[in-house]
């Protein structure tokens, strides 16, 4: 019997020397902030260990006191070891976050569709322009966004003034009017803001462009029946950051460029400045500026807050001011001293305020919530006639995201306000207005199995004028087999009436009318894309991508400005629709230092007006997008493009001249520094060598549709230094 209680008393104690711990933690994918199913943590050097549910729990029961360290591991993603004193001083559950690692670091992360996916996993088509390509873009031309846009098969930047440079967005044929464009998810650039807002902003802080194609004012409301093009701000790192940017043209242009950027524990922040400047060019000798002359300041310091690791406040002001003149170059260039000039004036102001807040809770769930506030100023001044006014916009919005990665759901609400006043002008009729849009959504991506995902979402829009609008939206993607994925989607949009369109700024906004609201409808469009993306290796040497998308987009009650018998410009809803059918074709070869980009777009657009069709002006039926790079990584690139357009049909019923742009971009890379020179369009290629763009006199031109370069060769060339 003693023996018996000896024995209980050594094991009693022995218990308590090596004492038994439990340890709790969630495996999460710090890209994603989603769970990570099938993680495993060990106990190094034990057989001890677990394996992480659906909802990324662990729990390890046995580690004895001591300090240990543990192992956390997934396929893909670094492995991480962290050390513990056991027994711990808390109970909580611990939250691990594992990184994507070697080649998966260079994931693609969508925030237009306000996923938490990647690129490779959504349903819905998305284009992304970043990293190298956008950089080799950007040099181009670094003091806007057009080129980097207009060289993307599907899309046409369309010049809308032949003297002052004003351009706008086409997706798949399509005005601008029906395309969206939003910086981080905000709409900044819509109504009177819009029309110099491709020629105001700089591509240096932006970390990558997304264009969805088709409709998707599910997402993001009103405006979004042709696509939207989601401009990426770059965010701090831990590294800390200082670009520089300094480029010239043979067109006696200026561009400077400044970004850093920095996070140090809780704050962090990112200053981007640029100046941009133009001089009057007239490389054809008419007398008509083909770049005008302007001085751009642009300003945008933001400024981050990490109250916790899971938790971002953001705030931040962009202020843009700009002065451009267009028109009779010996006017511009002399100071006057020109009898009865034509000139064409715009000088614009922009201050935006941006606030988000992003919360991650540890059940993957996340809380986003926005705000802007935007103030623009643009005066337009043409011989006898002054078009000037203030547009306010704020833009609030709440989401909440919730569910894994199986099923992951998004729903949020939001209110736009946009309002517009015109200064007094006893030339003008008075287009102001004040619009309030109301939304409600709920979106979820859902991997049904292994070969079907789905993305469908719902939004309730109600505007003050214009009635309430449900807006369903369903996409799903098929992975036939690794190499071969298709994906199908389509939904319904809408767009709020607006005078603020590509042909009331092509004549200045003069003697154009407001729009009578009372019979006046929203126009609505419904749509659908297919699209098929074949990835192998051929002969182990080549890699080949090739993608095919077939669209289709209806608009029905289209908003048409049209000249009355009064001399005046009206807008009026025909009996009819516009729709957009074609097909879009993308091929990329990869051989050693070699890639080739060959894109075909087939864009046939038609008015159905009063029972009669007829093809929409300005849209090139057939372009070709053509690209070889010769690279090294790090050290070089050679670029040759070359891009044909159709003959246009014209607002006269004339019909233009096809023709191609070549272009030969080059860029010599050390540790710090790069050298680029740019060859654009080194064939002269200008509307002025084979076609007029005015009648009449100098002192008054009418001018004709712009469909072709008016600016020819142009040389650029610059040096970006990355000092930090």
């Amino acid at each position: 019997m003693n023996h018996r209680i000896f024995w209980l008393l050594i094991i009693f104690i022995s218990g308590h020397c090596y004492s038994q711990n439990n340890f709790s933690a969630r495996i999460i994918d710090g890209e994603t902030n989603t769970p990570l199913q099938g993680a495993n943590a060990v106990v190094k050097g034990s057989n001890l260990g677990a394996t992480a549910n659906d909802e990324g729990l662990i729990e390890i029961n046995g580690i004895p006191d001591g300090e240990k360290t543990i192992v956390f591991s997934y396929i893909g993603f670094e492995t991480l070891e962290t050390s513990y004193n056991f027994p711990l001083s808390d109970d909580d559950i611990k939250t691990i976050y594992l990184y994507p690692a070697g080649e998966q670091m260079e994931a693609v992360f969508i925030s237009s569709t306000r996923s938490r996916r990647t690129i490779a996993d959504l349903p819905t088509r998305v284009e992304v322009i970043s990293g190298e390509e956008l950089g080799e873009k950007g040099n181009m031309k670094p003091g806007d966004i057009r080129m980097l846009l207009n060289e993307t098969t599907g899309i046409q930047t369309q010049q809308t003034s032949a003297t002052s440079y004003n351009s706008s967005i086409r997706i798949q044929g399509l005005d601008g009017k029906y395309t969206q464009l939003l910086k981080d998810g905000y709409p900044l650039y819509s109504g009177f803001s819009g029309g110099l807002s491709l020629l105001q902003i700089v591509p240096l802080d932006l970390k990558q462009v997304e264009v969805i194609k088709g409709a998707s004012s599910t997402l993001y409301g009103g405006g979004a029946i042709a696509g939207l093009v989601n401009l990426v701000s770059k965010t701090p790192t831990e590294e800390e950051e200082l670009n520089l940017l300094l480029n010239g043209t043979s067109a006696l242009g200026l561009d400077a460029s400044a970004f850093y950027s920095n996070r140090s524990d809780k704050l962090g922040t990112t200053i981007f400045a640029s100046y941009n400047l133009g001089s009057p060019y007239d490389p054809a000798d008419i007398g008509l500026t083909a770049i005008p002359e302007f001085d751009r300041y642009t300003l945008n310091p933001r400024v981050f807050y990490y109250p916790g690791e899971n938790a971002t406040l953001d705030l931040g002001v962009n202020a843009v001011i700009e002065e451009r003149t267009g028109g009779n170059i010996e006017f511009i260039e002399n100071d006057g001293g020109v009898e009865d000039p034509y000139f064409e004036q715009n000088n614009t102001r922009r201050i935006t305020t941006r606030a988000g807040y992003e919360q991650k809770f540890e059940n993957g769930s996340s809380l986003n919530i926005k705000n802007s506030l935007s103030f623009f100023e643009r005066k337009i001044r043409i011989p006898d006639f002054v078009f000037s006014g203030d547009q306010f916009a704020s833009f609030n919005e709440v989401t909440y995201g919730f569910g894994d990665r199986d099923s992951e759901w998004i729903a949020g609400a939001n209110l736009w306000a946009d309002s517009f006043k015109e200064d007094q002008n006893p030339g003008s009729q008075g287009v102001d207005y004040n619009h309030l849009t109301y939304g409600v959504f709920v979106q979820n991506n859902w991997q049904a199995t292994k070969f079907l995902s789905l993305e469908s979402g719902l939004r309730l829009d109600y505007q003050n004028e214009y009635g309430t609008f449900l807006l369903p939206r369903l996409s799903a993607m098929f992975s036939l087999t690794d190499n071969l994925t298709a994906r199908l989607g389509g939904g319904l949009g809408y767009k709020t009436p607006s005078v603020f369109t590509e042909d009331a700024e092509r004549i200045q906004f003069q003697n154009v009318l407001p729009i009578d609201v009372d019979k006046t409808e929203a126009e609505r469009s419904y749509g659908a894309n297919f699209d098929m993306n074949y990835r192998t290796e051929l002969f182990e040497t080549i890699d080949l991508s090739l993608n095919t998308l077939f669209f289709y987009t209806r608009v029905d009650d289209p908003l048409i400005l049209t000249e009355n018998t009064d001399e005046n410009f009206e807008y009026i809803q025909p009996n009819g629709f516009l729709d957009t059918r074609g097909i879009e074709t993308n091929l990329r070869l990869s051989y050693n230092n070699f890639k080739l980009f060959v894109g075909h777009t087939l864009a046939d657009v038609n008015r159905h007006y009063d029972g009669e069709s007829s093809e929409m002006p300005l849209v090139a039926q057939n372009r070709l997008n053509n690209v070889l790079v010769y690279e090294i990584e790090d050290k070089l690139v050679i670029g040759l493009e070359g891009y044909y357009f159709d003959p246009q049909k014209l607002g006269d019923g004339s019909r233009g001249e096809n023709y191609w742009i070549f272009g030969l971009m080059t860029e010599m890379k050390w540790e710090k520094f790069s050298l680029f020179l740019n060859f654009e369009n080194f064939t002269d290629t200008r509307q002025t060598r084979f076609d007029s763009i005015y009648t009449g006199s100098i002192s008054n031109p009418q001018f004709k549709d712009i469909y072709a370069p008016v600016d020819g060769f142009v040389i650029n060339g610059g040096i970006k230094l990355q000092v930090l």
